[in-house]
């Protein structure tokens, strides 16, 4: 993240609240880095590649709570996602398109025709279905994820594995309060404008969708509780959301990816 683009005000509170926090919470991170290495191999701190404000890609750090080589599995997870979990079955969903008005008009058929899965559709429905498919499986939360250590599962919980992204917010990746950065292949499926406004708002710890989020997996409601953000951001808003964190730190639920 641009350091320039966040008010100077912002961005000393910021810096501040960060360090104070790490300083506090040191004993902790020493504690967590030590019961990392004894259960597992791999590195203490989790690197990963986020998108934050304008579409920017910055390392983003996290306590390791998977075991070693995790991200090549997740594809093959992709059928235990839970904001997919309450989706109609796919092949059903492609029913809902196969009807266009324009190719039920006199004359030829308004683009190829193509067949899948047995059924006749036109091009342009087709992709229109591709498209409604990508927006509705944009994010992955895994239900009981086996990549997940027994440490790992303690501090998500906790959300201790978190604290790392003070040294992102320190160093200007992030700030405090904002939009949580996404990786690269969820943030790949938001590009139209209802869906890219979250971007124009920094990318934060905690936000909106942290503390006024359902238990129940909803991608329409994270993508509506982004972009609020982005039209409410400013001190006032940033300090509502620090108040609601704190009791929520005390939520045991389960966590994104």
């Amino acid at each position: 993240m641009d350091k320039h683009k966040v008010s100077t005000g912002k961005r000393i509170f910021d810096v501040v609240f960060s360090s104070i926090v790490l300083l506090v919470v040191s004993p902790v991170m020493l504690l967590t880095a030590f019961a990392i290495a004894i259960e597992s191999r791999g590195s203490i701190i989790y690197v990963s590649r986020r998108v934050g404000w304008g579409y920017d890609i910055f390392n983003f750090y996290k306590f390791r709570s998977m075991y070693k080589n995790s991200d090549t599995k997740l594809r093959d997870l992709e059928n235990n996602n839970a904001y997919a979990l309450d989706q109609t079955n796919k092949e059903d969903r492609l029913k809902e398109f196969l009807i266009c008005p324009d190719c039920e008009l006199p004359g030829h058929p308004c683009s190829p025709l193509l067949y899948i899965h047995g059924y006749q559709i036109c091009e342009n429905k087709y992709l229109e279905y591709k498209r409604q498919m990508r927006r509705e499986y944009t994010f992955i939360k895994v239900k009981d994820d086996p990549r997940i250590t027994k440490v790992g599962k303690f501090i998500r919980a906790t959300h201790i594995d978190e604290l790392p992204q003070f040294v992102n917010v320190i160093k200007g990746d992030m700030s405090v309060v904002g939009n949580r950065p996404l990786p690269t292949y969820e943030a790949e499926n938001l590009t139209t404008d209802m869906l890219s406004y979250r971007f124009l708002a920094p990318a934060g710890i905690t936000g909106l969708w942290q503390v006024y989020g359902s238990d129940k997996p909803d991608p329409e409601e994270r993508m509506r509780l982004d972009n609020k953000y982005f039209e409410k951001k400013g001190w006032k808003t940033d300090f509502l959301i620090i108040l609601k964190t704190i009791p929520s730190l005390f939520k045991f639920k389960s966590r994104d990816l």
